[in-house]
């Protein structure tokens, strides 16, 4: 999107005359932060790579394919391994699919994820086949329910499928405000391993039950629209970064705006979707440096009110 490019312009600036941090952070010397999966004590690298629309490409049109194998090279050689997509994400499954057979072997290392969006049993395991298919994956490390269709049947499915190994982990997805109690009332019910929902600095309506009950039962969650599908970037159009940025190792609104997120205790990571490798560059960074704490987080809200 313009707008983002404007913004990674003037980050690219500001680095130049930035404190040392910003060289060490670019040098990523350290490891990417990672947070623990509740349920198995397994560590997760903090920022992912969603694919809705964005790998939505054909897998034999190289001139599309080649900017998206530099966003998933990005991502990997950075320290992130989540890559959450779907089928009903168009080709999206097939292209991550190639582009993970592309990398070489061995294999790079990550965590894929999945999901299901079909009534009834059968129906879902067509799906799941079709999805293996397309990954070219028997297993999987997370399969989810997608914007809770059919959830009572799937989460029986799912469950069945964690406990043959076809899958490591189970979970339930929606991407609006509307389902947060629903799904609250679920994560407090069924418990799932994972829930994957909408939160962003302008959308914290998951702060007030969801998020809490996640934590509370020991639910991992992926954070979906962690930009709004864009509107944040148009929020700040044309307003500097604020000079309280650099306390946080952020260069970029994108990383300001994503600190925000992965700061919340309940947050286990991130998956902001991009066709772009310098969006992609620049979201990587989230997951390095200082981190903000709740008065800092208040701030950082307070730029858009």
């Amino acid at each position: 999107m313009p707008d983002r490019r404007r913004f990674l312009q003037a980050a690219a600036a500001t680095a130049l005359a930035s404190p040392a941090w910003t060289a060490r952070a670019l040098s990523m010397e350290a490891p990417m932060l990672a947070r623990t999966i509740p349920v198995s004590g397994e560590a997760l690298p903090v920022i992912g790579l969603g694919t809705a629309d964005t790998f939505n490409v054909s897998p034999s049109d190289q001139a599309a394919m080649a900017p998206l194998a530099q966003v998933l090279n990005t991502l990997l050689q950075k320290g992130g391994t989540l890559i959450d997509t779907a089928p009903s994400y168009g080709q999206a499954e097939a292209v991550t699919g190639a582009l993970l057979a592309r990398a070489g072997n061995p294999r790079p290392r990550t965590f894929l994820a999945t999901k299901i969006s079909a009534q009834g049993h059968e129906a879902a395991m067509r799906q799941v086949r079709q999805s293996q298919q397309a990954l070219g994956r028997d297993k999987f490390d997370l399969l989810q329910i997608h914007n809770l269709i059919d959830t009572a049947n799937q989460l029986a499915l799912l469950r069945d499928l964690k406990r043959q190994g076809v899958i490591r982990y189970y979970g339930i997805t929606h991407y609006a405000d509307h389902a947060h109690d629903e799904l609250t009332r679920l994560v407090e019910s069924e418990k799932p391993n994972f829930v994957q929902i909408n939160l962003s600095v302008g959308d914290r309506n998951a702060e007030k039950r969801l998020l809490p009950a996640c934590q509370a039962n020991g639910v991992a969650v992926l954070i979906n629209r962690p930009f709004q599908d864009g509107a944040l970037f148009r929020q700040v159009k044309g307003k500097p970064l604020p000079g309280f940025a650099a306390e946080i190792n952020c260069g970029s609104w994108a990383q300001l705006f994503l600190k925000f997120i992965v700061a919340h205790p309940a947050v286990t990571a991130v998956i902001p979707a991009t066709s772009k490798p310098a969006n992609m560059a620049d979201n990587v960074l989230a997951g390095f440096g200082r981190m903000p704490n709740d008065a800092m987080r208040e701030r950082i809200a307070a730029l858009l009110d």
